[in-house]
């Protein structure tokens, strides 16, 4: 975790997830007046340059019931989604892996989130880096943001 003068609290997550799996990031209180805004979202395959890979991790605002091994889609307008990020990797002499990401950025939450991560072309597990700001709601703030976890409280099975 970070703090700068004059800056707003960040909070840093990393891990490492298998092909198919599925991550908590912990961050519910009992009050909700902490809210969450993804900064930052960075991804590395596990094996660098001896195999291909192309990683997919989705940042859920809902845990999910089944995270495929393969084939996984990216839907935005799934509006329990908050961030991707594509890592690829290859075995092929002077290919340099990639990482691309995009994160929703006025979404706030104050409840946990969950990872997920698929290979696409095979079983190797991908890394991940997240930062979060942390915001501080107030009492209407933080309804809406309750209201909007209540609304997603029901998990989207990944396809």
């Amino acid at each position: 975790m970070e703090c700068y003068e004059g800056a707003t609290m960040i909070k840093t997550f990393r891990g490492q997830i298998v092909d198919g799996g599925q991550d908590t990031i912990v961050l519910h209180t009992n009050n909700g007046s902490t809210g969450y805004r993804i900064v930052n979202l960075r991804a590395i395959p596990n094996s660098v340059g001896t195999v291909t890979v192309e990683g997919i991790f989705q940042i859920w605002k809902v845990e999910q019931t089944t995270v495929p091994t393969s084939s996984a889609t990216v839907d935005f307008s799934d509006n329990t989604l908050l961030g991707v990020a594509v890592c690829r990797g290859s075995t092929d002499v002077g290919a340099y892996g990639t990482d691309d990401h995009v994160i929703f950025d006025k979404e706030i939450f104050n409840q946990d989130i969950f990872i997920t991560y698929t290979d696409n072309q095979g079983t190797e597990p991908g890394n991940y880096y997240i930062e979060l700001e942390q915001i501080k709601l107030d009492l209407s703030e933080n309804t809406v943001a309750t209201l909007k976890d209540i609304r997603n409280e029901t998990a989207v099975p990944l396809g």
